[in-house]
């Protein structure tokens, strides 16, 4: 089940019907992250550089040497900060345009059933806030956990793989379903989704194809929640013991 999710997910990403999200999405991510790219830069010149000429007045060329190491140590600094920041603005794009993904995918492969109902404006900002909130969170405490031994990069794997599966999950039941029985049914499958939050982390993992994550994700979630939802229909319902 969660294979073939996210199989058929990464099928579709390239293909025509995700096509316009897909230049909308890394178009405005990549915006996004050359804006904080200059904001830090602007900002370390601001803080640092002219604490280096003062540091240091009488001795010229020992503060150009300085300010050069500096200037290599937060140009690696911001690399890294840039790097961390993908995963968090890619999810506050991609998730103001979830709603395009899930119905592409449901027109695609779904097309005898009855569509989804799109997420609100407004709730649609706030899940896309919640989203930038959720893997900005799940990352400092993956980040966090990195520094405890014996720990390290299986933090990150787990943090986002229950974070990731939840939220994305219940954004495509809600399509269906009310806000509440979208969380029950989450709970109900709760290894289910957390097995496919894992893959979904496994992805995020990958440099460059993470820009792709929060697409990929919600693909995957809308064929997960059909599958569940399909094998639910054809379990037998449970009765009372009498």
């Amino acid at each position: 089940m969660i294979l073939d999710a996210a199989r058929d997910a990464a099928r579709q990403l390239f293909s025509p019907e995700f096509r316009s999200v897909f230049f909308k999405t890394l178009g405005l991510t990549l915006l996004a992250l050359a804006a904080f790219w200059l904001g830090l830069k602007e900002l370390f010149d601001w803080l640092a550089l002219p604490w280096i000429d003062a540091l240091l007045p009488g001795f010229p060329a020992w503060a150009g040497w300085l300010s050069f190491i500096a200037a290599l140590v937060a140009g690696i600094g911001l690399a890294i900060g840039v790097a961390l920041l993908i995963a968090p603005v890619t999810a506050i794009v991609a998730g103001l345009f979830l709603d395009d993904i899930a119905e592409a995918v449901e027109r695609a492969d779904y097309p005898s059933d009855p569509p989804g109902r799109p997420v609100p404006p407004l709730q649609s900002i706030v899940l896309a806030l919640k989203f930038f909130a959720v893997v900005v969170a799940g990352n400092l405490v993956a980040l966090l956990l990195l520094l405890v031994p014996g720990i390290n990069v299986g933090a990150f794997f787990l943090v986002n793989g229950y974070l990731l599966g939840r939220e994305f999950f219940e954004f495509a039941a809600m399509r269906f379903r009310p806000e509440a029985d979208a969380k029950a049914m989450r709970a109900r499958h709760a290894g289910t989704v957390f097995l496919a939050g894992l893959v979904i982390a496994a992805f995020l993992a990958v440099p460059l194809l993470n820009l792709l994550t929060p697409l990929f994700a919600a693909a995957m979630m809308v064929h997960l929640h059909k599958a569940i939802e399909a094998a639910e229909r054809k379990a037998p319902s449970r009765r009372p013991s009498s």
